[in-house]
């Protein structure tokens, strides 16, 4: 079999996400499947790092698929871009080892969240970012993300939804950038549970509004109780900018 890995970039805006819901095609993954599948003329399956959320975007998203045929990377890539929609773009295509796995291999994740930070909305980057009216206090932000570096027990920061039985995560950084009206908060780490980011990007938003305090922070993890943490940050600031293998 004949191993290929993508590299995709997609603004999430009008999908269900990247995970294919049954016969749902409206997620990235059902229209890149959709795309291959008419390539090579029978059913493919690829296989993605990250289940991004509905509404959440990619700058490299990871993908692999297998097929019998072996085709050019460049055919492949060319074919794919002409057929997808604009708002998906295949920006690599390289032939892998055959053992090559998406999402088993990734040893780490980093997410980026974008936020507008002024009174007044940013017409360009409103589907690109959350806009949040009140000034937010940086420092407090800060001082609350070294809690969150190493290994914890994120049961609070996941859904209800959640399936995994592992809710332990390691986070190597949290960092926060300040410029021109926007804040770029860039979360790194071993794996993320379903809607955790958000609810880490939520929880700090209320830091920095006042709402809770940075010191707060080592309680909410050993809680595990999910109400303990700030609202969900919306799906639209939040972006998989890389992933390491």
């Amino acid at each position: 079999m004949n191993n290929y890995k993508l590299t995709i970039q997609y603004d999430g805006g009008r999908y269900k996400g990247w995970q294919r819901l049954g016969n749902q095609e409206n997620t990235v993954q059902g229209k890149i499947e959709k795309a291959i599948s008419a390539l090579v003329g029978q059913s493919v399956e690829i296989i993605g790092s990250s289940r991004t959320d509905a509404g959440v975007h990619a700058f490299a998203q990871i993908a692999n698929f297998k097929i019998n045929e072996q085709l050019s990377e460049a055919k492949i890539k060319k074919f794919l871009n002409h057929y997808l929609p604009e708002d998906i773009s295949i920006t690599n295509v390289t032939m892998v080892d055959e053992r090559f796995h998406a999402r088993y291999h990734a040893k780490s994740k980093t997410y980026l969240y974008k936020i507008w930070n002024e009174e007044y909305s940013h017409p360009f980057m409103r589907k690109y970012s959350m806009h949040v009216v009140k000034k937010l206090d940086i420092d407090r932000m800060k001082r609350a993300c070294e809690y969150f570096i190493g290994e914890h027990d994120f049961t609070a920061f996941s859904n209800a939804k959640s399936k995994k039985k592992d809710t332990m995560r390691t986070i190597y950084s949290l960092d926060i950038e300040e410029s021109e009206g926007f804040i770029e908060i860039r979360v790194s780490g071993s794996g993320f549970l379903y809607n955790m980011v958000r609810k880490m990007i939520g929880t700090l938003i209320e830091i920095g509004l006042g709402e809770k305090e940075p010191e707060d922070v080592p309680a909410i993890l050993l809680s595990k109780e999910r109400g303990q943490t700030g609202g969900m940050a919306e799906a639209c600031g939040l972006y998989l900018e890389k992933i390491y293998f």
